[in-house]
């Protein structure tokens, strides 16, 4: 059966039809209709007109359960009342200044205190600006050019990051440490001559890389979490001897914790027990707004000094620590404490058993990986410890139950990611599950080959 013959496909593009002609419109003045290319899918994305909690509504009027969560970012939902507040309270006094804001230290002050590698932060206005800026600071600090980087991590847009992310080796390949192919066209090449790609997950890659390129090598950059490597949580293991590895060779290394901040008050590092010498956060310390930032030990963060204090390097940007993104952050981050969060991880124990229990009934060929309150499905029997297995999965049947449970209304990202936001409940779990039982059970009516 082809895609654009199942019933799936055809019922979506029925009950989205104000989002299919907008779409059409929008590629006049827009390039596919939308500017954030990780939202493109087919037959076409449906456009949002009102977030509220846990819920989004289209512009069909279709509404639905937001377990994707604009990637991770929205934790605490769609107008979250005391953001909301928050943000009125702050608006009628400006928004961005021309001489620094006083708000930011609160919220730099706020981060300081809850992650324990951190004794300094800078801001700027998205995850990809903080992994370009720690990667320039890692640069000044030693002196030297190449990155080093893991299959499957995503860190931004930046050229050195747009690299790795597919075309890996097959799960069987024995190589451990490779030069990244390209992502997208458009890259310098330096882009994949200075890095050293290493598969995720893997000590003895770490080791090798160390070994072959280490006096090269100004940082390392991981997630304790893969994010868009497949939300696959990183080994003890591993951890410890990347950070045996980095510290041994004076290598940086850079804890990506844009996604990950969420799993613990002091991020995924604290419960890996993991120091490293720069952090960059994003998504939720924004409060649904624009924010990135860098922070780590004074040793690291000088390069940021003023000349005369022994700075050698500048984070710069317009809009970086302004007083909205600041306040909805600094509001966010104190509702997040760590009665709250365990409650979010419990319930994202609860999903990840309560939807494994339906793919093995239903789909003995997908699985569920995560930790803490992300999940995700995929399409693949290989085992789930590195971005390999996840770019085996069938293409076909994770739009096809994306498509599925929008149409049941579920909101999942297209690759099959899954966030939980504090307005959730095992309600909003129950909803989901079934819906992915009812996608499931109308593939397999179809013919699907669910078992792979």
């Amino acid at each position: 059966m082809q895609l654009t013959d199942s019933a799936i496909f055809r019922r979506f593009v029925e009950t989205n039809g104000k989002s299919q002609r907008h779409a059409e419109r929008a590629r006049a003045h827009v390039p596919t209709g939308t500017s954030r290319a990780l939202l493109r899918h087919a037959p076409f994305p449906f456009y949002t007109v009102k977030g509220e909690g846990a819920y989004t509504t289209d512009l069909d009027g279709n509404r639905r359960i937001d377990f994707h969560g604009n990637y991770t970012a929205m934790i605490h939902g769609h107008a979250d009342p005391e953001i909301t507040a928050a943000v009125v309270a702050r608006l009628p006094t400006g928004t961005a200044y021309s001489s620094p804001s006083v708000d930011e230290e609160a919220l730099a002050a706020l981060l300081c205190e809850r992650v324990s590698s951190i004794d300094q932060v800078v801001f700027n206005n998205s995850g990809s600006e903080a992994v370009m800026v720690a990667l320039r600071a890692a640069r000044a600090v030693t002196g030297r050019n190449r990155i080093g980087r893991f299959e499957g991590g995503y860190h931004g847009s930046s050229d050195f990051m747009l690299t790795g992310g597919h075309h890996l080796p097959a799960i069987d390949d024995p190589m451990l440490v490779s030069t990244p192919q390209p992502d997208f066209a458009g890259l310098p090449r330096a882009a994949c001559e200075d890095v050293v790609l290493m598969r995720y997950n893997s000590p003895e890659a770490v080791v090798e890389a160390v070994q072959r390129h280490g006096q090269e090598l100004a940082a390392i950059i991981v997630e304790p979490m893969l994010g868009a490597g497949g939300i696959i949580p990183a080994d003890p293991e591993f951890l410890r001897v990347l950070r045996d590895e980095t510290r041994r060779a004076g290598i940086v290394l850079i804890c990506d914790e844009v996604i990950t901040l969420r799993q613990a008050v002091g991020g995924a590092q604290s419960l890996y027990q993991l120091e490293p010498d720069l952090t960059t956060m994003a998504k939720i310390i924004g409060g649904g707004f624009p924010i990135g930032a860098v922070g780590g030990k004074r040793e690291f963060m000088r390069c940021f000094n003023e000349p005369e204090r022994g700075g050698t390097t500048a984070n710069l940007g317009t809009f970086s620590a302004n007083a909205i993104s600041v306040t909805a952050g600094l509001t966010a981050m104190r509702k997040l404490d760590a009665s709250t969060i365990a409650r979010l991880n419990q319930l994202g124990d609860h999903t990840r058993q309560a939807v494994a229990k339906v793919l093995t009934v239903h789909a003995p060929g997908a699985q569920v990986s995560g930790a803490g309150s992300l999940f995700q499905v995929h399409w693949t029997r290989a085992p789930l410890r590195d971005a390999r297995a996840v770019e085996s999965a069938d293409q076909t049947l994770k739009l096809l139950t994306c498509l599925g449970l929008a149409n049941r209304g579920i909101h999942i990202s297209v690759r099959g990611m899954g966030a939980l936001s504090t307005p959730m409940t095992e309600e909003h779990v129950a909803l989901l599950v079934d819906a992915l039982e009812g996608t499931l059970r109308e593939m397999a009516s179809e013919g699907w080959n669910l078992g792979l």
